[in-house]
This record gives C-alpha cells, structure tokens and sequence, in this order.
C-alpha cells in the first residue's frame, strides 16, 4: 500500500517521521519545520487508516509493510512514536536507515497492561475531553487532535486488541537506535529501560511528559533528540 505522505525542507539528508495511533502527519507540525531547519528533508507518513491514506486490513506486520512500500530505504533518521515505533521496528531491517529513534515505542502494553481497544472511547472526543487528558498542549494541538479523530478508522485499534496483543519488544537495535522513553508515560518502567540499555539500546528519558513526547513537551522532546538528529 502506498501511503499518504507531507514533506517539510529539501535538504540532501532524509528524516522519516511516523506518528502513532489516532494520529497522521499532523501530529509533527512542529517537529517536521524543525529538522527542516536543520537541513533535512523531512517525509512523513499517514499509516493506513489515519488520515489521507488508503484503509484496509491492519495489523502490526501490514503497517511496516506500508512502510518499506512508501519510504525510501536507507535514510539518514527514521523516528516512530507510540505505534509508528512498533511499526518502524518491525520495518528497519528493510528500510535500514542509518539511525532509527523510537519515541515511547507501543512494543507491549506496558505495566497497567493498556488494550488498545480502550482508544476507541476517543473517536468522539470534544475539546473538552482532550483538553483532560492532555493539559500541557495549546489550542493548535487541540484542534489537530479533533481533526486527524475524525480521520482515523478505529479498526486500526480492534486489530491490535485482545488476543492479537503481545510482547514485541526487539531483542536488538537492528541499526544504532535510540529509545525515548516518557517520564509520565504508561508504557515503560525504570527497569524495563535498563533491560532495553541492556539489549543495545540508548535510552533516554524526557521527564515530565506524557506518552506524546513531542506535543507534550516540543522542546524537550528535541533536546532528547541530540546527536541523533
């Protein structure tokens, strides 16, 4: 499947960024302006059944195969959040960027055991709700988060619920990855992150954010992305 894509910049190096569940490139509108400034050419994606892109079957297999189909292979970074970090691990061995970065990657449920059946409460949210649940974005935020709900197939959730949940944790970085890691995320401990450091990962924690790093806290987020971006 070929995926809808926006790019920022037209430097010679490529930067690939891939957003999470619910979402779609919109997500990054401040993140793909700032690699651009860095003189990246930034392409990110919407995966099927978020935003412009086609829907279909989903599945965690199907979403990296989008992946290697769309993206040019052999980028100089390649970023997933949430489950665009999921996806990203199980496509890196194709796509072989020179660096891979996951943001609070979606490689298991994590310790409250979290079905990601549970997003689907969200296809209707209002202001009001995301405003709840996320208290340190601004006003743009919001309305991107109301905008890319309504563009986005809760199937995608049912696919990755109930009996299809499992580890996938990488045994190894396949390339040199970073693993960033939310201080008030719900999907990694402090010794889940030593175990990853252990396997071969950096890790790197951003204290303070919740589990969307780079609306939660843009600054920090970038900050944690030094030497690899």
């Amino acid at each position: 499947m070929q995926l809808h894509t926006h790019e920022w910049g037209a430097g010679d190096r490529i930067a690939v960024l891939i957003h999470g569940i619910m979402s779609d490139h919109r997500t990054w509108h401040r993140v793909g302006p700032a690699l651009a400034a860095r003189g990246y050419r930034v392409i990110a994606v919407d995966l099927r059944g978020h935003g412009r892109s086609p829907r279909g079957e989903y599945g965690p297999e199907l979403f990296a195969d989008d992946l290697v189909d769309t993206l040019p292979a052999g980028v100089e970074v390649a970023l997933g959040h949430s489950l665009g970090g999921l996806a990203l691990s199980l496509a890196v061995e194709r796509l072989r960027p020179r660096r891979a970065v996951y943001s609070d990657p979606a490689w298991s449920t994590g310790p409250r055991d979290v079905d990601p059946a549970v997003f689907l409460t969200f296809k209707k949210a209002d202001p009001g709700v995301v405003r709840f649940f996320n208290p340190r974005w601004d006003d743009t935020d919001v309305e991107i988060e109301l905008a890319t709900l309504a563009d986005w197939d809760t199937g995608t959730a049912l696919a990755l619920s109930d009996g299809r949940l499992r580890d996938r944790t990488p045994q190894r970085p396949v390339v040199p990855s970073l693993v960033q890691i939310a201080g008030e995320g719900f999907l990694f401990t402090e010794e889940t992150g030593k175990e990853l450091a252990g396997r071969g990962f950096e890790v790197r924690t951003v204290h303070g954010a919740g589990h969307t790093i780079h609306r939660d806290d843009p600054e920090g987020f970038l900050a944690g992305l030094e030497g690899w971006v």
